[in-house]
């Protein structure tokens, strides 16, 4: 197994530990959950809404980052995913060599021979990921409204550098994949397949966000409460964030658009599941305790399951 497969079940086993965790800590008795272990820790695992009823020392919220700046995180994702975009394209149409800065940071994490021929599957999952960064950076800077709820420093640390470790995952796969010839050649059923999941679930997440956005907003468009509102119709009927239920969807979907077969994207898409699910459980348990007779049979993740 590779550093990049190491890293990404790392990083999937931290958030399934802090999971499991978070779940034991409603079960145990309130004096046990009231010290500065576990108060770091639900610190540290929490953002935004959910962190508002966790008791910070001051110090930590010195250091605290709003979390409106979520952008930021999609704007390197852009320009540092659009880069290596820009860099693939001239790999595959016009037989220019990556450069050797790139290569070199690829060898540290892959362990393989450089791929001679372009993949098609890499191609679309660069312009796959861009387009998922550049949708989610207009939706946060035209359509969500958010309050003042803040960030870890170490969560803004990471999501800074999540993307980066992201384009770099794709690059990677590329190395261990087999295609040959032509791109054209190359072209099969899954891409369509996860093309089409990636499609359908960016849908049904931005229609999320605009629904959420929505409960902020006057009938003129305008904002007129920054407080939180109970979510309702469409797949807010199910879950409690459908907006997490669509990242792993399309998650999944690049996974079906490299063949399905490649235990790296498997791997991120393991991560996703843990840390979406955290997410949407700390959200779920929230709703449940501040609205009073929130549907029982409403889930926090996955209809019917989670």
């Amino acid at each position: 197994m590779n550093f990049v497969n190491v890293f990404w079940l790392f990083l999937s086993a931290c958030f399934f530990v802090a999971f499991c965790a978070h779940k034991l800590a409603q079960r145990l008795p309130r004096r046990h959950v009231t010290g500065r272990a576990h108060l770091a820790f639900q610190d540290l695992i929490r953002y935004g809404k959910t962190k508002q009823r966790v008791q910070r020392d001051v110090r930590v919220r010195a250091h605290e980052i709003p979390k409106r700046w979520f952008w930021h995180f999609y704007t390197v994702s852009v320009l540092w995913n659009g880069l290596l975009l820009a860099l693939y394209l001239s790999f595959s149409f016009q037989q220019r060599a990556l450069p050797a800065w790139l290569t070199g940071l690829i060898d540290i994490v892959a362990d393989a021979p450089a791929g001679r021929v372009p993949q098609l599957s890499t191609l679309l999952v660069l312009v796959l990921l861009c387009g998922h960064s550049a949708r989610r950076l207009l939706e946060c800077l035209l359509v969500s409204v958010f309050s003042d709820g803040a960030l870890h420093f170490m969560q803004y640390a990471f999501g800074m550098f999540y993307y980066v470790a992201l384009g770099l995952t794709v690059l990677t796969a590329d190395r261990l994949g087999d295609g040959t010839g032509p791109l054209r050649s190359q072209l099969a059923w899954f891409h369509g397949a996860g093309a089409l999941l990636f499609f359908g679930a960016s849908v049904m997440q931005h229609q999320a966000t605009v629904q959420l956005a929505g409960l902020r907003k006057g009938k003129t468009g305008t904002v007129e409460t920054l407080a939180h509102v109970l979510p309702r119709g469409g797949w807010f009927e199910l879950v409690s964030c459908p907006h997490y239920l669509a990242e792993l969807l399309i998650y999944v979907g690049l996974s079906l658009a490299v063949g399905g077969l490649s235990l790296t994207w498997w791997l991120v898409v393991l991560y996703v599941l843990f840390n979406q699910g955290l997410a949407a459980q700390l959200c779920h348990d929230l709703y449940a305790s501040k609205y009073e007779g929130y549907p029982r049979h409403r889930k926090a993740f996955i209809p019917f399951v989670l």
